[in-house]
């Protein structure tokens, strides 16, 4: 059985695929999963549910979420052992699942291995860790999920671990002087991105390198607009030194 929350929360074994209709049942399922093998207690599971507004019923509603779920994995999975992935450990819950079955996890064990391929020294070999462990994400994590305030923390989180890993990939990329291959990829970057100012940098390079020095320059104005009207910033030294990269390098 594998859990999925780098995109739509989703469960599913090799015959089916399920997710709960109910956001609620969705968030319990979402807040199991995200501590997978971990006791989530009562406590944990209505704080996420209802913040501080938690109704008098908060005990008894969220125990009705758990006896939800395990019914759906019987029904919608054909699953036997209901009571046995999600089990009852006081003062909470466990869902208890082998080794692997997270997608979160296995992203985490290719980034592990681009890491340690950036530190050998070796940029194919970062460049293809990451590009598998960003093939992993099938869009915002748990996209379809109502979030309270504990799984945004988890989702902040896994935001940041995404951005790193596509900053590692470019690194690795611009290493090995791919700079018309990252062209369409930074253009994504920055529109998926507009206030991280290192993807405009590297845009802005990567341009220039491959001789288009003209739409170099208009990245940067782009960018420098960008940060004066919304946020009120000027570019930063890198980005500065960037244009002024492009500019030293005309015949």
């Amino acid at each position: 059985m594998e859990f999925k929350v780098l995109g739509p929360i989703q469960v599913a074994n090799e015959r089916l695929a399920y997710t709960p209709s109910a956001p609620k049942v969705k968030q319990v399922l979402a807040l199991l999963v995200m501590r997978a093998n971990q006791i989530v207690t009562l406590e944990s599971i209505i704080d996420e549910l209802w913040g501080d507004h938690a109704p008098r019923t908060a005990v008894t509603t969220a125990q009705t979420y758990i006896y939800q779920l395990r019914k759906d994995f019987v029904v919608e999975l054909g699953e036997e052992c209901g009571e046995r992935i999600i089990v009852t450990a006081r003062p909470g819950y466990v869902l208890s699942v082998p080794e692997g079955s997270l997608d979160v996890h296995h992203f985490e064990r290719l980034v592990d291995r681009a890491h340690a391929c950036s530190t050998a020294g070796d940029a194919e070999g970062t460049a293809r860790w990451t590009q598998a462990a960003l093939r992993v994400w099938r869009g915002s994590p748990l996209a379809d999920v109502p979030c309270g305030r504990v799984l945004q923390d988890y989702v902040s989180n896994l935001q940041e671990k995404r951005v790193s890993t596509q900053e590692l990939s470019v690194r690795a990329a611009m290493d090995l002087e791919r700079y018309r291959d990252l062209i369409t990829e930074l253009r994504s970057l920055v529109m998926e991105y507009p206030f991280n100012e290192w993807f405009h940098t590297q845009l802005v390079r990567v341009l220039n390198k491959a001789g288009r020095r003209v739409e170099a320059l208009h990245a940067y104005q782009e960018a420098r607009v960008l940060l004066r009207d919304e946020l009120g910033l000027g570019p930063s030294h890198e980005l500065r030194r960037a244009q002024q990269e492009v500019l030293g390098s005309a015949p």
